[in-house]
């Protein structure tokens, strides 16, 4: 258990094809619903964090930029016996977190990956280009030599204690990589046949058996757009919030929960405050568990 909830915003939608989710560090550190819970005793914000300007170099180079960064800044806080929440900014900036996570765990360490896609693309297998569709292929070892080896030398994750819970929206490319693996795919077909629960349940036992700890990324584009529409890739018929708020209730209060990341947040497309309110409280669910 740590003593205090470190905030580290990553500011970057250079990895998406809508890059609203670049102001969305910022715009929740300047919300309403920030405010409320900034007077939290054990609620710091740390730092935030912008994609370096470099003239010359490629938007996937400052990227690399950003998540090695951010992996010193995660790394930081584990040290200081903090509990990192890291706060994006598009999908790709995982790469520097749990880089950071694994730097200081070394090893690679288990992954809960809850989102609306498998983000598992390499730059063999892209449609798009865009490299927030590629940061869980990094971390298991796979892709530009640029975003690979930020914490350790290796893949960062281990691929037989990752899950991905809730994908709806994918490309065959993914299946057959993450497969290839040993990654666990809990899809929304899958989960509407099994029930919630249930299919938390095994992705808890898989990825809690990490012997180094494990952490949690929750894409906010998981969960239903009409209960989180600030989001830059909505899909239709997510997770319901209040699923995924137990969810980490009950991760919270494991032990070897080492980190969370919360990204994809476009304030462009909130309304009315409703996924800042959303992302308030999904800090404010794992505060008991993960503090003294």
């Amino acid at each position: 258990m740590t003593s205090r909830v470190r905030i580290i915003g990553a500011a970057s939608g250079l990895g998406a094809q809508d890059q609203g989710c670049e102001d969305g560090p910022v715009a929740y550190h300047r919300s309403q619903a920030w405010h409320e819970l900034a007077d939290h005793p054990l609620i710091d914000w740390g730092k935030t964090l912008f994609a370096p300007d470099a003239p010359g170099v490629s938007e996937t180079g400052r990227i690399a930029r950003l998540c090695r960064n951010l992996a010193d800044e995660v790394a930081v806080a584990l040290h200081a016996h903090e509990f990192p929440v890291v706060i994006g900014g598009d999908h790709s900036v995982a790469i520097g977190t749990w880089s950071g996570v694994a730097r200081v765990a070394k090893a690679p360490v288990g992954l809960l990956w809850i989102d609306a896609h498998l983000d598992s693309h390499t730059p063999e297998t892209t449609y798009s280009g865009a490299v927030h569709g590629m940061p869980l292929a990094c971390l298991l070892g796979r892709g530009d030599k640029r975003l690979l080896n930020l914490g350790l030398a290796g893949p960062q994750v281990s691929a037989a204690h990752t899950v991905v819970l809730g994908p709806r929206s994918y490309e065959p490319e993914e299946i057959d990589f993450l497969r290839q693996m040993g990654v666990r795919i809990i899809d929304s077909e899958e989960i509407l046949a099994r029930g919630f629960a249930v299919c938390l349940d095994e992705a808890m036992a898989v990825v809690t058996r990490a012997p180094s700890g494990f952490g949690v990324t929750l894409d906010l584009d998981a969960i239903d757009p009409g209960l989180a529409p600030g989001v830059g890739s909505p899909e239709p018929e997510g997770l319901w919030d209040g699923d995924v708020l137990a969810a980490l209730g009950r991760l919270s209060a494991l032990s070897g929960l080492l980190a969370l990341e919360i990204v994809e947040y476009n304030p462009d497309r909130d309304s009315q405050g409703v996924t800042a309110g959303l992302i308030s409280d999904l800090i404010a669910e794992v505060l008991p568990g993960v503090t003294d």
